[in-house]
């Protein structure tokens, strides 16, 4: 393990929407892997379910709505006294599977405040320490619904394809600057919750690929990209890829292992 890997480990990691499902996974194997972790929900009880199956001290719930930029802020000033966060988990999102003719410009950009929104705030509270720091790691779950989306969909795909946005515009504003913090897209898959399918892939076996996601730290892999377990590599051109055959210098995608 790398000296800036041993700082992600000795911080504070959070877990956004650990209530249940994958957010409830990802903060218990975080947890197994002797982090401090903070999780975020909007439901006391569901939280504290989650608190129930970790170690004692290991994880800390807290109530926040994460569309509220001061309740956001407010939960971060509290950590910052325990600790320095060094992983932030943008897991959070809500599907509302409404028909767009069932929308409301008020409900569609209520979708996009918790599913774009949440992940900004979040990312830009955790970054005040990050940036202090020089080290940081940060994952935004994310899906394939902007590439396809699906019926009644209109809400979720729109604000998960900019949540993909985001991530790239973070690393423009600081790769240069700040080597250090590393931001990355992971697509879980489609998993067996609440938001997913009942015949999904477990919860548990995904976010044992997310948590070693998070603790990667290499500033190579700032923006991309990763589906499951596999990197999903940048487009080619017809041109570029026989190109690339020719000179040999084809790059398979990486994995996380």
């Amino acid at each position: 393990m790398t000296n800036k890997a041993k700082k992600l480990t000795d911080g504070i990691a959070v877990v956004t929407g650990a209530g249940s499902g994958l957010g409830r996974a990802l903060a218990i194997g975080l947890a197994d892997s002797g982090m401090q972790v903070v999780g975020f929900g909007r439901r006391e009880n569901a939280l504290q379910e989650t608190c129930d199956l970790i170690a004692d001290g290991r994880f800390i719930p807290m109530v926040v709505d994460i569309a509220d930029g001061v309740s956001v802020r407010r939960a971060f000033s509290k950590i910052r006294k325990l600790g320095d966060v060094t992983i932030l988990i943008n897991n959070a999102g809500v599907f509302p599977r409404r028909d767009c003719l069932d929308e409301t410009a008020e409900s569609f950009m209520q979708t996009v405040a918790i599913n774009l929104g949440g992940t900004f705030a979040c990312s830009r509270a955790a970054l005040e320490t990050m940036t202090e720091t020089g080290v940081g790691r940060i994952i935004n779950v994310s899906s394939f619904a902007d590439i396809a989306p699906m019926p009644a969909a209109a809400a979720y795909s729109v604000s998960k394809g900019a949540g993909q946005i985001l991530t790239r515009a973070l690393v423009a504003d600081l790769g240069d600057r700040f080597p250090g913090i590393v931001i990355s897209t992971w697509m879980p898959g489609m998993l067996a919750t609440d938001m997913g399918i009942p015949d999904g892939l477990p919860p548990q076996v995904s976010a044992g690929w997310g948590i070693k996601l998070a603790l990667w730290h290499d500033p190579e892999l700032n923006g991309v990209v990763f589906e499951q377990d596999s990197e999903i590599l940048p487009p080619r051109s017809l041109k570029g890829r026989i190109k690339d055959k020719l000179l040999g210098r084809a790059r398979k995608p990486r994995r996380i292992s």
